[in-house]
């Protein structure tokens, strides 16, 4: 543990959230900040590590987002820490374009080792997990020479004009902020619980209709890539059914189709593999990957067959900050905690406590529509009892409750009825069940 930022793992509330600190400072936010900007607990962090946020009144909050799937090693981890310090005291910047560095190529060839796939691989670091996916259409369309991009309903890729195309939902993401980059196109995804056909073949059936859809509307040998995520996150953490990845990547195979996995959210050991696509043994064309890979730092990467990587000329790609020696260095003790702190096994850990806990909830509260996800990224549905008709206020509530009561939860669904939960892969048992429990009482609440 850092003991820069060392903090007992304990939930402690010293005021209400917010206390008045932070009532002040959100008011200064408010007159400071753009109104476009969200805010998930009102409150104002002045530290943090591991598993637990304090903030400017002295309050301890468990932390069950890591800032969306980022601190998945945990906040202000040591080995992060140290060589973060280290690289600024050498240098901040030269642009890896202009004067290259060797920690940019060491995650890169850490990548390539770890991605699936026996295959020659390259990689291509950027800021963000939107700035990833975008290079990795530009990519696969220079690669086919092909204009075509299929996407999935529910699925969420990124807020930048072609990611914005590429994601489902409309409001808050694409609201007013057309038109959009063409040759995008949308086919169903098969969500299990919402699925009206029959659940022993939603597999074989939602093949099916993808693949004719492509066929028929328009036309395989015209689309370079499918992308996909192989958990949906701000869908809802929708899981594909079994078998429903191997048939799209060989469908992708057969038709000369590049496939792309975006594995952004449920990359670096989140769901109990290092990379999702493992559960079935996928092997995806071009991996997309950012939030967890370095600590908190902003860096994505592209990793791909080195054929398809190398298709583009010398300075088609590339940028200003992208792979940034600081992120480079953050990604190097992150990568190296989640393999010396053995983190995909604790990920497995966490999702057994997660989906026993979560199931008995749902045992108990008949407004639970179902329980979903894999390892340490899992997530209820909120229905009105005995239906599937979204339960918005409930999930509203029960957030609000968890809040008050010091434990951040996040919320995500097409139908905006999902709560999500993204713990740091180091949070111990003890404050996991703590905020578990924080969970129950806010349902009882109701």
């Amino acid at each position: 543990m850092n003991t820069l930022t060392n903090l007992t793992q304990e939930r402690r509330l010293v005021t209400a959230i917010p206390g008045p600190k932070s009532i002040e400072a959100l008011k200064r936010r408010s007159e400071a900040t753009s109104g476009g900007l969200g805010m998930a607990i009102p409150v104002i962090i002045e530290r943090a590590s591991d598993a637990i946020l304090l903030d400017i009144d002295g309050n301890q909050i468990i932390d069950l987002g890591s800032g969306i799937g980022v601190t998945n090693v945990g906040n202000s981890a040591s080995r992060v820490v140290d060589r973060v310090i280290e690289q600024v005291q050498a240098f901040t910047h030269t642009c890896f374009t202009v004067a290259p560095y060797m920690n940019y190529i060491e995650v890169c060839e850490k990548l390539n080792a770890i991605t699936p796939g026996t295959h020659k691989k390259k990689s291509l670091l950027v800021n963000s997990g939107a700035e990833a996916v975008e290079n990795a259409v530009k990519i696969a369309r220079h690669y086919t020479k092909r204009p075509a991009i299929v996407v999935f309903e529910h699925s969420y890729h990124g807020r930048t004009n072609l990611t914005m195309a590429l994601t489902a939902k409309n409001m808050p993401y694409k609201e007013g902020f057309g038109p959009f980059a063409p040759e995008i196109y949308r086919v169903p995804m098969p969500y299990s619980f919402h699925w009206v056909g029959d659940q022993a073949t939603i597999s074989e059936d939602a093949i099916e209709l993808v693949t004719h859809k492509i066929d028929k509307e328009i036309g395989a040998h015209n689309v370079a890539a499918i992308l996909i995520e192989p958990i949906q996150g701000e869908g809802g953490f929708i899981v594909p059914p079994k078998g429903f990845m191997p048939a799209l990547a060989k469908y992708s195979a057969d038709n000369g189709i590049v496939f792309i996995a975006d594995e952004v959210q449920t990359g670096f050991a989140r769901t109990g593999h290092m990379f999702a696509v493992e559960d079935e043994n996928v092997v995806p064309d071009i991996m997309v990957t950012a939030k967890g890979i370095a600590g908190g730092l902003p860096l994505a990467a592209i990793t791909g067959r080195a054929d398809i990587m190398d298709s583009v000329h010398a300075s088609g790609l590339g940028g200003t900050f992208g792979g940034n020696p600081i992120a480079c260095a953050a990604a190097l003790g992150a990568l190296e905690t989640m393999e010396e702190e053995n983190l995909i096994a604790r990920a497995q850990h966490i999702g057994q406590i997660l989906g026993d806990s979560l199931r008995a909830l749902q045992k108990k509260y008949p407004i639970i529509g179902e329980v979903r996800g894999r390892g340490a990224m899992q997530a209820i549905e909120l229905v009105e009892a005995g239906t599937k008709n979204p339960n918005t206020a409930a999930m509203n509530a029960v957030v609000k409750y968890c809040q008050s009561k010091g434990v951040l939860v996040l919320t995500a669904g097409t139908y905006s009825n999902v709560i999500r939960f993204l713990p740091p892969l180091v949070i111990t048992d003890e404050l996991l069940k703590d905020a578990l429990n924080v969970l129950d009482e806010g349902f009882a609440s109701l």
